[in-house]
């Protein structure tokens, strides 16, 4: 006898990140901070080891009229000035197709409204093989197939493995969703040229001539980008679509805000006819209603404030992070180098992942314990979290893990 759905899963779920987190500040407490190298936390911290909350963010928020944090807010959808600013903010200028906003509990209610509600029971979800974990879960939980990509094709990415996995799911289906997290790719650090965005969305166009197409963007890190504004000019292409294809943009105040925890993002939805962004939007909003039914409005009113009265100052604080990630990335990724640790091709982001096949990441990834050194094991690879330690936990870190991994080769 069962007390939920026979067609859900119910294997108990595994966190890893959480876990090794756990055993990471066990070592602290026990070894000191100078002994132990936490490189799982995939939030950004200073240079004091402390996590980086925005001054500019947190001043707003804490301004704020005590009504304006508890009330509800004004439409289950977001406020509407909220969604303005998040479609001026995230498309910069870079799109000018049909379009709505839907406030979401972060970047991740975004991701799950597409992936719940863009296939149905037993269909197939694209994914790259390797990818934040919670995409596979979110399959899993909605009775969703899986069929994968390989990212890379030596130091760029592989297209050809994308079609393929795009052809395999249009074999047995009527309908496209795939996700391509970008720019500055958890866990790898890539992001796509200007020219791979500019295929990718050819082949969807030649796949929308059979089926319906939904490219699901997570863009978690984009401002967190080495190349900031830059980093956004990749979504003028999206004006090239079919009329068969929509784009659903997922994004984060999470990461861009150093707002974690206040669990607000925003899912934009893009077409070339208004006809396709309302049949998302109905769907959506009415998830939005029946699951959350409303988002914290004191974030909403803290973006909307920072985006209109302390814009400068907030780009001039958050682009001193993103000149500290890329300091530490440097290292690294030069070190790595250096002493020939490979990992797969990184251009930016919170993280760099050491490429290997999974049985030796599995006895490396223990090793690295022992000594210590806490990462977090993904799909044929260990993630080394750069947003989190010191620049001098970096430097050398490179070294030191090559020589544990030539131990157990």
């Amino acid at each position: 006898m069962s007390f939920v759905k026979d067609s859900v899963n119910k294997q108990p779920i595994v966190d890893n990140v959480f876990t090794i987190v756990s055993k990471a500040k066990q070592a602290i407490a026990e070894y000191g901070n100078d002994a132990v190298v936490n490189a799982t936390i995939g939030s950004l911290y200073g240079e004091d080891g402390k996590l980086v909350a925005l001054d500019t963010v947190y001043d707003s928020l804490k301004n704020l009229d005590n009504r304006s944090m508890a009330a509800y807010a004004a439409s289950f959808t977001g406020n509407p000035d909220f969604k303005e600013q998040v479609y001026d903010w995230v498309l910069n200028g870079n799109s000018h197709l049909n379009h709505e906003v839907i406030a979401t509990p972060g970047g991740t209610g975004a991701v799950d409204m597409t992936v719940s509600y863009c296939l149905d029971p037993g269909q197939t979800l694209v994914l790259p093989s390797l990818a934040w974990g919670s995409y596979n879960l979110m399959a899993q939980m909605n009775n969703l197939k899986t069929v994968k990509y390989d990212l890379f094709e030596e130091d760029h990415f592989n297209l050809d493995s994308f079609k393929k996995a795009c052809l395999s799911a249009m074999e047995v289906q009527d309908r496209l969703v795939v996700i391509i997290n970008d720019p500055c790719h958890n866990p790898s650090g890539y992001s796509l040229s200007k020219e791979e965005w500019n295929e990718v969305i050819a082949f969807l166009n030649e796949c929308s001539k059979t089926h319906s197409v939904v490219l699901l963007n997570d863009i978690a890190y984009i401002d967190f980008s080495y190349q900031q504004e830059k980093a956004k000019e990749y979504m003028n292409c999206f004006d090239s679509i079919s009329d068969n294809v929509v784009v659903v943009i997922a994004f984060s105040l999470s990461k861009s805000m150093t707002s974690y925890g206040l669990r607000c993002g925003a899912a934009i939805i893009l077409a070339q006819k208004e006809q396709a962004v309302q049949e998302v939007k109905i769907v959506f909003e009415k998830n939005a209603r029946a699951t959350w039914s409303n988002i914290n409005n004191g974030a909403m009113n803290m973006f909307v404030d920072v985006m209109k009265n302390h814009k400068e100052e907030y780009n001039e604080e958050r682009n001193q992070y993103v000149s500290l990630l890329k300091e530490r990335s440097d290292i690294f990724v030069q070190e790595a180098k250096e002493v020939g640790l490979k990992h797969y091709p990184y251009k930016e982001g919170f993280f760099v992942t050491l490429s290997m096949d999974n049985e030796t990441r599995d006895k490396y990834h223990q090793a690295l314990m022992d000594q210590h050194i806490y990462t977090v094991k993904v799909n044929n690879g260990i993630r080394v979290a750069v947003c989190s330690l010191s620049v001098d936990k970096v430097k050398g870190l490179a070294k030191r893990m090559k020589d544990i991994y030539d131990q157990v080769q």
